[in-house]
This record gives C-alpha cells, structure tokens and sequence, in this order.
C-alpha cells in the first residue's frame, strides 16, 4: 500500500510528489503524459524557468524526482477509483490495480477551443487562452478577443494592457448593452458582431480571421475565454462538487474529504503554472501531516 497516490502528473502532482518525496513518503504518481499546455511552445511565469519548453520542464522535474527512491512515476491513466475504509483503490487503463493511505486528484481540465474552422493549428502559434501566459510575447500588435457579452467585454479591455490595437469578436451571440458599446469605444475597441466561419494565414505570424459576410481581418493573435471540463471523471465520480467554472471545489489544504485531495488547474479558477505547483506543495505538506498524526497515534 502507497502512502499517497497522485494521479496525474502535471506540475501539481509532481510538485506533490517532490515535497512528499523529500518527506520519505511512499508515493505512486500515475502520468498520462498528455499535460494541459501540450500546444504550448512555452512556460511563463514561473521563476527561474520562465520561457521554457513545457516538455523540457516535464523532463527536468522527472529528473529531480528520481533522486528520491520513494517515489514511482507510473506511465499510466487511472480510469476508476474506489473510496475504501480509510484508503482509495485506483484501476488503471491497463487494468492495474493499486491502494493508497490517501488520493490527490490533479488531473487537471481541459479547454475548449472555439468551433471555428482550421484554429487547432494556430493554437500556440496565433490563437491562446491566458494573456498571462502568452500576453508579452504578443504585446503591441494586432489582437482580437473572441468572447461575448460581460465576460467579452471584461476580457477585451484587460487585453489593452499589452496592446492598444484589439478588436472583440462576439461571434453572433450576446448583445452588448449601450453602456458596454460606449466602454468599448472609449478605449478604442472596435466591436465585430458576426459569425467567424475560420481562420486561415501564417502559423506564427499575421493570419486572417474571416467573418460570415465576407469581411476579412487581418491580427496577429486572437485570445479566447474557453469554457472547460474536467480532465478525467473521478472528481466527478468521488462525489466532488464541481463549481460552474469546471474546477472542484476544494476545503482547507486542498483537502475534499478525509482521505481525499485535489491540486492544480482541476481546482482553481487562477490556472497559472507556479500555482499548480504551490498548490501541489501545498497538498503535500497537508498529506504529510496527517500521516504523520496517524503514526504518532498507533
């Protein structure tokens, strides 16, 4: 039996799994190998790795893991998972079956990109959901919002923070009101209300969003506010409450019920990378605990 299971192994679990590690903890980290930021040609934000290949910090991070003999890294998805008397049983794809003290979800989410025609190929390259994340590196040039209404307009105008040339694109959906026109207009944000059939253009470089009737635009970058799911059903399955944005909802330490625990973007609405890590270490530090308590009562 493993102290703590972590299925998923993004940068919360690992990071999970590295402080638990450290803790001489015997941990059993299941990886898909399939993270969120897979389209992403780089990871920002995070200090002393800002800039790096996503795939190149994923290797970095196994590397470190592997100094602390506790810890396995399992290629693997966990496809089921079974609440115990006081520890979880988990089934992996292959039909592997492992028990732990305790389970930590960092599954993660996934996003879903806009129904437009050819925009998987920009994704990373022209189109990106954070301005956080991809923001400076598209700074001062043409960019175009895709959202609608409260939300559209929230986003358009946090976007003139890296650029005064954006448009909002609503796609035919929500009206604005006059007093968001107005707002918009202030700041200079031009406002296109019709259907986007597709995108087409340079990978990486100036690329045309093309609307219903006829009208072509040319922008360097189009940012979307994606709607998004849960990455795997366990949550869902453990009887995790599930908030209106796609994350789990999370108690005190990233804690869900007594043997149960969550980190990373399948919890919080702030979908950084350094959080995930911070949330993970955060975990860890709460799981350590109470196995420790655990062993000073036996």
């Amino acid at each position: 039996m493993f102290d703590v299971i972590i299925a998923g192994g993004g940068i919360a679990g690992m990071s999970a799994a590295l402080i638990l590690g450290r803790c001489r903890r015997n941990v059993l980290v299941c990886d898909t190998g399939k993270p969120r930021n897979s389209a992403s040609r780089a990871l920002h934000g995070f200090i002393s790795r800002d800039g790096i290949n996503p795939f190149e910090f994923r290797r970095i991070i196994r590397e470190e893991l592997n100094e602390y003999p506790s810890v396995i890294h399992m290629e693997g998805e966990v496809v089921d998972a079974e609440e115990l008397h006081e520890s979880y049983e988990i089934r992996l794809a292959d039909g592997r079956r492992y028990i732990g003290k305790y389970l930590l979800l960092a599954t993660g989410i996934v996003d879903r990109l806009p129904d437009i025609s050819g925009i998987q190929q920009y994704y990373g390259h022209n189109v990106f959901h954070c301005p956080y994340c991809d923001g400076w590196e598209m700074r001062d040039q043409a960019l175009a919002v895709y959202a609608a209404g409260a939300t559209g307009v929230e986003f358009a105008l946090k976007l003139t923070g890296w650029s005064n040339d954006v448009i909002l694109c609503t796609d035919g959906k929500e009206e604005l009101s006059q007093e968001q026109l107005a707002l918009l207009d202030r700041h200079g944000i031009k406002v296109f209300t019709d259907h986007i059939i597709s995108v087409e253009g340079e990978i990486g470089g100036i690329f045309q969003i093309r609307f219903q009737n006829n009208t072509v635009l040319s922008r360097r970058a189009l940012f979307f506010y994606p709607s998004q799911y849960q990455a795997s059903f366990l949550a869902e399955k453990l009887g995790c409450t599930i908030a209106s944005g796609g994350g789990v909802e999370a108690g005190k330490f990233q804690q869900i019920k007594s043997h149960l625990f969550v980190a990373g973007d399948a919890a919080r609405s702030i979908q950084l990378a350094i959080i995930a890590a911070a949330e993970g270490a955060e975990a860890a530090f709460a799981l350590n605990t109470v196995l420790h308590k655990e062993e000073l009562s036996e």
